[in-house]
This record gives structure tokens, C-alpha cells and sequence, in this order.
């Protein structure tokens, strides 16, 4: 047996394996699946100005002082 990693395009693809697997062809193995994980400072990278990125910095940073102090 061999072990390949392929990328499925679309939901189709991944029926017409699904298809496959019960006719004993193949075996769709859940747990190497790798996912797409983007990082959170790669997604939002440039959205904000650097004001705003300050303002919320500040904003976030008074919000958690406030709640330390409840």
C-alpha cells in the first residue's frame, strides 16, 4: 500500500473519492489530513493603519487593566 497527500479542488473531488473508499479502492485516512491554518497576523496583515492598529492596541490594553481591576 501507498500513502500519497493530494489536495481535493472542490466537493466533487472529494464525493467521487468518497465514491472510491466504498468500493474498496482506496481508504481516506481523517487523521493526516492537513489543514489550511493561515496565521492570524498573515490574514489581517495591512488591513489596519498603523493608527488604528495603535488605537485598538490602547483600547484592548485599558479593557484588560479595567478588568483586572474588578
Amino acid at each position: 500500500m501507498q500513502t500519497v497527500l493530494i489536495e481535493i479542488d472542490n466537493q466533487n473531488g472529494f464525493h467521487l473519492l468518497q465514491e472510491l473508499e466504498k468500493l474498496n479502492i482506496l481508504r481516506i485516512v481523517k487523521e493526516n489530513v492537513m489543514e489550511n491554518k493561515t496565521r492570524l497576523s498573515d490574514k489581517y496583515k495591512g488591513v489596519f493603519s498603523r493608527e488604528d492598529a495603535a488605537s485598538f492596541t490602547n483600547h484592548t490594553q485599558t479593557m484588560r487593566k479595567e478588568w483586572d481591576n474588578t
